[in-house]
């Protein structure tokens, strides 16, 4: 099973902008050729597909797609791929996040 990790300011005490917001993921995520934006996300199964609405933040890496997906100003990823951890660190410093488990 995947561990899932969460890019969140909500530990920061003195931070006023707690929500990490759509203008900003968008703003970061498109300075990353290796990054595309959707509001869907396609899981196909062998059995079904399904198809769920949101922010997501599409990483491009060997051949696969990997979701960050933002919610409620947290953004989340499944490290299903161990690449994925400094991707992830990158992101929580430059949009001044910690990283917790969630």
């Amino acid at each position: 099973m995947n561990q899932r990790f969460k890019i969140t300011r909500s530990m920061q005490e003195n931070n006023p902008e707690q929500s990490i917001s759509l203008e900003e993921c968008k703003a970061y995520f498109a300075s990353r050729p290796d990054f595309t934006y959707s509001t869907e996300l396609h899981i196909v199964r062998a059995e079904s597909t399904m198809t769920i609405q949101g922010d997501f933040f599409m990483w491009e890496h060997e051949g696969q797609q990997f979701p960050f997906r933002l919610y409620m100003g947290e953004l989340y990823a499944a490290i299903s791929n161990e690449a994925i951890v400094p991707v992830m660190m990158e992101a929580a410093s430059h949009l001044h996040g910690d990283i917790v488990e969630g």
